[in-house]
C-alpha cells in the first residue's frame, strides 16, 4: 500500500472529485511497475503515483479514463501473459474486450514486461443538502448516510445543534462552499422559517433535485412570493412539493422515508448523476503509435517526427528510428 497515494485518494473523496484508483496486481519482470504499485488518476489524465514506464503509463491513463464515463471498474492486461493468457490477442499492439470487465492490451515495445492493473474508478455519490435546524431535520440527512451517499445539514445560521453528529452540520446558508451540481439535491425543511431565503439559495444553483417539506398552500404561497423576487416559471417549476414521494399526512420520520424513496428512483432512472462530459474536456490529448500501436499522450511525447507534412508520436526512440528509416511501411 502506497500511503501517500492513499492519503490523496481519501482527500479526493473529502473534497468530493472523481478519480480512479489503479493498482498493479501482478507483474512479470523486467515491466519497471511493481506488484502493490498504486496511483491515483484524475480526469485531467494527471497521476499521483507510479504505475510503469512510458509504454504503459499512457494506456493506462486513457483506459483509466474511459472508467471513469462509465463509471465501472476494469482489469487491464498489458504485454504476453505466460501462462496467464487470458485469450489475449498477441497481433501488435491489439485488444481485445471481454463482457466481464477484462481488457487486455497486447504490448510490442522493447520491453518484455507485462502487468495486470486494477482499474476502480471513484465517482462521487450524490449530495443531499438539507436545510433546516439540524436536530430538527436529522431524519431526512440520515437517509443518504445510510445508503452510501453524502449529506450536510445547513442551519439558520446560528450554532449547530446537532452534537452527535458536527460533521454533517454547516452554519450558513451559503452554499458556495459545495459542490452544488446535478449528482445534488437540496431539500428545504425549515418549517416555514425561512423558505424564501433557502428556496432562493437553492435556485441560484445547478442542483439536480430541489424539494420543499411543506403543504399545498404553504408551497403555493412561497411561488407567489418568489415570483415577486424576480424568479419565472421555469425556476419554479425546478421545486418539488411536496419533497418526496406524496403519501398524505404522515409523521416527520416518514417524510424523511418518503423524500429518499424518491431520490432513490430518481437516481436509477439516470438523474442526480454528475456531468462527466465537462470533466472529459479537460483530458489530454492522445495519439497512436504507428509502429506499435500503443497510445502515446500528445503533450507527454518525447519522441516526434514529421512526414509527409503530419506529426507522428513515439512511445520510444526505438519505434521512432524503426518510422524514419522505413516511413511508408507504417504510414500505409
Amino acid at each position: 500500500m502506497n500511503v501517500d497515494v492513499m492519503a490523496r485518494a481519501v482527500e479526493l473523496r473529502r473534497q468530493r472529485q472523481p478519480f480512479v484508483m489503479a493498482s498493479v496486481i501482478w507483474r512479470r519482470a523486467p515491466s519497471s511497475g511493481q506488484q502493490g504499485s498504486q496511483a491515483v488518476i484524475l480526469p485531467d489524465g494527471s497521476v499521483r503515483g507510479w504505475l510503469g514506464g512510458a509504454c504503459a503509463e499512457p494506456t493506462v491513463i486513457v483506459e483509466a479514463l474511459t472508467c471513469l464515463d462509465h463509471g465501472e471498474p476494469r482489469l487491464l492486461c498489458l504485454g504476453p501473459s505466460d501462462g496467464r493468457d487470458r485469450s489475449r490477442s498477441a497481433d501488435t499492439g491489439s485488444t481485445d474486450e471481454h463482457s466481464d470487465g477484462l481488457r487486455t492490451i497486447a504490448m510490442a515495445c522493447d520491453s518484455e514486461g507485462a502487468m495486470e492493473i486494477y482499474l476502480d474508478p471513484r465517482r462521487p455519490p450524490p449530495l443531499v443538502v438539507v436545510m433546516g435546524l439540524a436536530r430538527g431535520v436529522d431524519p431526512i440527512a440520515g437517509g443518504p448516510t445510510a445508503v452510501g451517499w453524502d449529506a450536510v445539514v445547513i442551519d439558520d445560521g446560528g450554532q449547530p445543534d446537532d452534537h452527535e453528529r458536527p460533521e454533517l452540520v454547516r452554519t450558513s446558508l451559503d452554499l458556495s462552499g459545495l459542490t452544488v451540481d446535478q449528482a445534488t439535491a437540496v431539500v428545504v425543511a425549515t418549517q416555514g422559517h425561512y423558505d424564501d431565503v433557502a428556496l432562493a439559495a437553492a435556485l441560484g444553483t445547478d442542483a439536480g433535485y430541489i424539494g420543499l417539506v411543506a403543504s399545498a398552500k404553504r408551497a403555493e404561497a412561497m411561488n407567489d412570493y418568489l415570483r415577486t423576487q424576480g424568479f419565472g416559471d421555469d425556476d419554479l417549476a425546478r421545486i418539488s412539493s411536496p419533497a418526496g414521494l406524496n403519501l398524505g399526512r404522515i409523521p416527520n420520520r416518514e417524510i424523511a422515508a418518503a423524500i429518499m424513496a424518491d431520490l432513490v428512483a430518481r437516481r436509477a432512472e439516470g438523474h442526480l448523476a454528475a456531468d462527466t462530459e465537462a470533466a472529459s474536456q479537460d483530458r489530454p490529448e492522445e495519439a497512436v503509435d504507428p509502429v506499435c500501436g500503443m497510445t502515446v499522450l500528445v503533450a507527454d511525447a518525447r519522441y516526434r517526427s514529421i512526414h509527409g507534412g503530419i506529426t507522428y508520436y513515439f512511445c520510444a526512440p526505438g519505434c521512432q528510428q524503426r518510422f524514419e528509416a522505413q516511413p511508408a511501411e507504417f504510414v500505409s
